[in-house]
């Protein structure tokens, strides 16, 4: 039986059973927002006030450097003249305006002027004749501004590398490293995804509660007439993939407010104090937009549990803190409303969960039989379906779907489609699609040996036939051999209607059929296999829970203790797992009541195996020369046995 459905009033188990080996299985008046506050002004960094006494500095050093006395003199023409014939003169630099400069060879700097009407010839042999080094030049005007820019830029460049210094500090305190610290969140306004509500196949009463949060923003005075507060937060919480995040998608697209989205991995980040800023952003943002909705999806990312920790700095628990911070500190009265989704609620922080945070907590279960049905109608718009397609018939063979597992399985029968050449989709595709998400690909290079064919016919004629016989299992629907993923074969039970209270009758048919494979190795071959392996692994959790937590132990009694299961967060918040509420007497008294029931529903199984030994060996020739029958064909198998012996035929329990 590839299904498994275990449900008490404050506890429910859904598992999935697949057998490897051989069988698969918040108070103040609502009103317009209000101006929303202005943010403080970022704080001057403290170096700041250094930056023009350093610039003038540098400036006194320049101007001192230039304004050192150096060996330079001013004589008349005529002494010129004398020092050129007294040969002391090394350079001369002559202008257009008979302006004459130059060293002399002592090192000495000077300068003259020739006159006007003075013929230079003579001065111009003399110099080469004493080899003085001649050069001429323009003279220009403007001398003193050129030094004075030179003198400036060196200024105006340490100016301009501190303002474009001071400007980046203060973008990094408003908006953080390179705007690090801003919201990744995807603001939708203008521009709203298609998804409505009645998309949203089944789920009524959820989306009544979801679709409240946008009647209160978009009508408030509604509830303010009548005292009503809005609520300030609403978490949904449900497994994965029963349309938490589609839902929120519905109530963008049905919101004509701001609509903010946001994932809670996006708060995370290596940089302390990025997270806590961002959080910051993000309502800083939705106030300056209210009234509108902040949808965090997988909130347990940045909203788990708070736990002891010795020293360091947890940017998580910061981030956290922030957000606590931010929900329980705006106005009621500004329209914001915080959505939020997860499938690990237990992971929360408390204080994240109490009224004035989250006022509303939405579960979002898997869905039942009809909304099944409604929903694998929604995944097939646009697909041509068959006239033998039934969504009832096919929502009853798939008890414990989630959306996404039907949305997978109407896709894979298209594909299943697509493969056998066709555009419509019939229900064998579906058929099809159904084994394959269950039990996995059919494994056509898999080739079992003749003897492991047989073998594994008689487990599953054994599970098959066990089923048939017992009052309170589930009718059998198919029995196959065909290898499939890791299972060997499949013995399909479905369940006559939605059940959501198991009795002590229905598990221990339930253990009896689980043993039925292993039940009927030892009929026919007087020994097991390894084929069973996860039969008895199935059987030992059933038993457990009947004994531990169920109190159907006639020898403990009626005493329910929590489950066994180590709590994943028990060290993730730094504390031991979670071990046993009981006493190391108690476990024996449980591990012995474990083993009778096994022992016990085994022991039945041959019973019931061996009172109808012909039925087992037909139908373990037929699953060989077949491969898959029907649930019709074991009662068939069982009917004509009983009327050979003469005995009462089981009733018809089979599905249709």
């Amino acid at each position: 039986m590839p299904w498994v459905l275990l449900r008490s009033r404050s506890v429910s188990l859904f598992t999935r059973v697949r057998l490897p080996g051989r069988h698969a299985s918040r108070s103040a008046k609502p009103g317009p927002p209000r101006e929303p506050p202005k943010p403080p002004a970022p704080t001057a960094p403290s170096w700041r006030p250094w930056l023009l006494p350093l610039a003038a500095l540098i400036v006194i050093l320049i101007l001192v450097a230039r304004a050192q006395p150096s060996r330079s003199t001013t004589f008349p023409y005529s002494e010129f003249v004398g020092k050129v014939a007294a040969g002391v003169v090394k350079t001369v630099d002559i202008d257009d305006k008979g302006g004459v400069s130059g060293t002399l060879k002592d090192g000495t700097r000077f300068s003259t002027r020739i006159p006007a009407a003075l013929d230079t010839s003579p001065l111009d042999q003399q110099l080469r004749d004493k080899k003085v080094e001649i050069t001429a030049s323009q003279s220009s005007g403007g001398d003193g501004l050129r030094t004075l820019l030179v003198l400036l830029l060196p200024l105006l460049f340490i100016v301009m590398l501190f303002w474009w210094s001071g400007r980046k500090a203060a973008q990094t305190l408003t908006s953080g490293v390179g705007g690090i610290g801003r919201s990744r969140a995807k603001i939708i306004e203008a521009e709203r995804p298609g998804t409505r509500f009645e998309d949203v196949a089944g789920y009524e009463g959820v989306k009544q509660e979801i679709s409240e949060i946008v009647d209160f923003l978009r009508r408030p005075e509604r509830y303010a007439v009548a005292g009503a507060k809005g609520p300030r937060g609403v978490i949904m919480v449900g497994p994965p993939g029963t349309g938490k995040t589609l839902i929120a998608r519905a109530v963008a697209g049905e919101a004509e407010v701001p609509f903010l989205s946001v994932t809670g991995s996006a708060f995370v980040e290596m940089f302390v104090g990025v997270g806590a800023s961002r959080v910051r952003d993000l309502f800083g943002e939705a106030r300056r937009r209210a009234p509108s909705i902040i949808f965090i999806d997988e909130i347990d990312a940045v909203g788990s549990r708070r736990g002891i920790r010795l020293g360091g700095n947890d940017e998580r628990e910061q981030t956290l803190n922030q957000l606590l911070a931010e929900m329980d500190g705006f106005d009621q009265s500004s329209g914001i409303v915080v959505l939020a989704a997860t499938n690990r609620p237990e992971a929360l922080d408390p204080a994240l969960l109490r009224p004035g945070r989250f006022d509303r907590h939405v579960t979002v279960p898997l869905p039942n039989q009809a909304e099944r049905a409604a929903i694998l109608a929604v995944h097939a718009r646009g697909k041509t379906l068959a006239a033998d397609v039934d969504w009832h018939v096919v929502a009853r063979a798939t008890p414990g779907f989630s959306g996404a597992d039907l949305a997978n399985l109407v896709n894979e029968a298209a594909i299943n489609a697509v493969r056998a050449d066709r555009a419509i989709i019939d229900a064998h595709d579906l058929a099809t699609a159904r084994d394959r998400v269950l039990l996995g690909r059919r494994e056509s290079s898999n080739a079992l040996l003749p003897e492991e064919r047989h073998a594994v016919a008689v487990h599953e004629s054994g599970h098959a036939l066990v089923a048939a016989l017992c009052e309170h299992a589930d009718p059998v629907a198919k029995v196959t051999i065909l290898p499939s993923g890791p299972a060997l074969g499949a013995t399909e039970q479905l369940p006559e209607a939605e059940r959501h209270l198991y009795t002590e009758g229905y598990l221990t048919d339930l253990l009896a059929v689980r043993l039925g494979g292993r039940a009927a190795e030892l009929v026919v071959f007087g020994e097991g296999s390894t084929g069973a392996a996860d039969d008895l692994a199935g059987a030992t959790q059933i038993a457990d829970r009947m004994v531990a937590e169920f109190g159907l132990s006639q020898v403990l009694g009626p005493v329910g203790y929590a489950s066994r299961t180590p709590h994943y967060l028990g060290r993730e918040n730094g504390e031991e797992a979670v071990g046993r509420s009981y006493s190391e007497h108690t476990q024996r008294i449980v591990d012995e009541e474990i083993a009778r029931l096994v022992a016990q529903a085994e022991k039945r199984a041959i019973a019931l195996l061996q009172r109808h030994r012909a039925a087992l060996d037909t139908l373990a020739e037929l699953l060989v020369a077949r491969e898959t029958v029907d649930g019709s064909v074991v009662l068939d198998v069982l009917k004509r046995q009983c009327t050979v012996r003469g005995t009462a035929a089981p009733a018809p329990r089979t599905n249709p």
